[in-house]
């Protein structure tokens, strides 16, 4: 489990009570992270591997995932339960996301200064062996995964584009789902 899924020792707890279930569904835990203030909430982000997820599947994840907290019961205040899609600007958290989002753009944070420098955003040119690959002013440099803080694509038209491609290479329209339209003949006089 990576810190970028699960930075805190609460959240890294939280994971390995929720991630079996979310994973028995098909999906895959991207992020979770428990926000506080007055009010707790609990925030899941989780996809299937190949991407895609909708409002159901986060109300199914939702009902599964509160079945396990309320057994475990890890979190001694109430919370609020937040389930949702990581979103077109997704966090990058896993090592696999560096490659399956090569060629789009990304701002990526260091938990150490790197050559002076903690903020590096560029194009994702993929991973090496344990490294991120982003193509900066300067060149293309490789930041280790264990260095990040934080990576998230950026909010660009080739990346809203993209999305939306996908969203309609996966959507499936059943046909035998709507009524036969009638069409009048002209009448003949």
């Amino acid at each position: 489990m990576t810190d970028l899924i699960a930075k805190t020792a609460i959240d890294r707890r939280l994971a390995e009570i929720v991630t079996p279930a979310i994973e028995g569904l098909g999906f895959e835990l991207v992020r979770i992270r428990l926000m506080g203030g007055l009010h707790k909430t609990l925030q899941i982000m989780a996809d299937r591997p190949e991407g895609g997820i909708d409002v159901d599947d986060c109300g199914r994840i939702s009902i599964a995932v509160s079945a396990v907290l309320d057994v475990e019961d890890p979190i001694e205040d109430a919370y609020t339960l937040e389930v949702s899609s990581p979103g077109i600007d997704r966090p990058l958290t896993r090592l696999k996301d560096f490659d399956a989002w090569k060629g789009y753009e990304a701002r990526i944070e260091t938990e150490e200064m790197i050559d002076g420098r903690k903020r590096f955003k560029g194009r994702l040119a993929g991973t090496s062996g344990d490294e991120v690959l982003i193509e900066i002013e300067e060149g293309t440099i490789g930041l280790r995964f264990d260095w990040l803080a934080d990576a998230k694509l950026v909010l660009t038209d080739e990346l809203i584009t993209e999305m939306l491609r996908q969203k309609k290479a996966t959507e499936h329209v059943d046909d035998a789902a709507f009524d036969h339209i009638e069409e009048d003949t002209p009448e003949e006089d």
